[in-house]
């Protein structure tokens, strides 16, 4: 039995990280080349198993106009 609680934590693990990472970085990236520090921070320092940042990704990151 402990094993196999062992075996799913390792598998639930990798699943979130396949899941989480790539949507971190995407609007990580997308937060700095927008000037959006706040955003930035805040998905930076939370984990919310990365709907915060597709919020950010799909909700806010192409709303923004550089004024000239």
């Amino acid at each position: 039995m402990e094993q196999f609680l062992i075996d799913n934590l390792l598998l639930v693990s990798i699943v979130y990280i396949v899941w989480a990472l790539p949507w971190e970085a995407i609007a990580l990236w997308k937060a700095a080349r927008n000037g959006h520090k706040v955003w930035f921070i805040v998905m930076f320092l939370t984990n919310t198993l990365a709907i915060l940042e597709i919020i950010y990704i799909f909700g806010f990151s192409n709303k923004s106009k550089k004024i000239k």
